[in-house]
């Protein structure tokens, strides 16, 4: 992302090795953005609604999500459909990341209102090359200034 655009990227991933293989290749493809890392999906809707432990937490905006399907509590689906049924938060990027290729799950995926759509690959090279690509696609995405 361009240094003038100070969005933040939410990571929702449970993995906590696949959550730093992420950050490390975007940090490698250029991605110098603020990452914020949450390991379930309820802290992901905690903190984008200001509720739970982050009651009374102001939250910098905009953001982009890079959110994982398969995670404890409540999974990508259902934080990713509060995301898109919210009137402030249904405009913000969200990438899903994750191992499932079941053409279903990624229907429903864009159904619910993904932006992007992108699988993990399982072998660690092939992850690590997904990953900095999608930092190279990220460092050209224009989010709108009023999320």
């Amino acid at each position: 992302m361009s240094s003038h655009q100070s969005v933040t990227i939410l990571l929702v991933e449970d993995d906590a090795g696949h959550a730093r293989l992420i950050e490390k290749n975007l940090r490698r493809a250029g991605v110098a953005n603020e990452i914020i890392h949450l390991d379930n999906g309820q802290k992901a809707i905690d903190f984008l609604f200001n509720e739970g432990e982050f009651t009374g937490h102001e939250n910098r905006v905009p953001f982009l999500i890079l959110l994982d399907l398969n995670m404890p509590v409540l999974d990508g689906y259902q934080v990713l459909s509060r995301i898109k049924a919210n009137e402030r938060t249904r405009n913000i990027p969200v990438v899903m990341l994750t191992t499932t290729e079941n053409p279903r799950e990624i229907s429903r995926c864009y159904s619910l209102g993904c932006n992007i759509y992108v699988t993990k690959p399982v072998d660690y090279d092939s992850f690590s090359q997904a990953i900095r690509n999608l930092g190279l696609f990220l460092s050209i995405v224009k989010v709108p200034d009023d999320l």
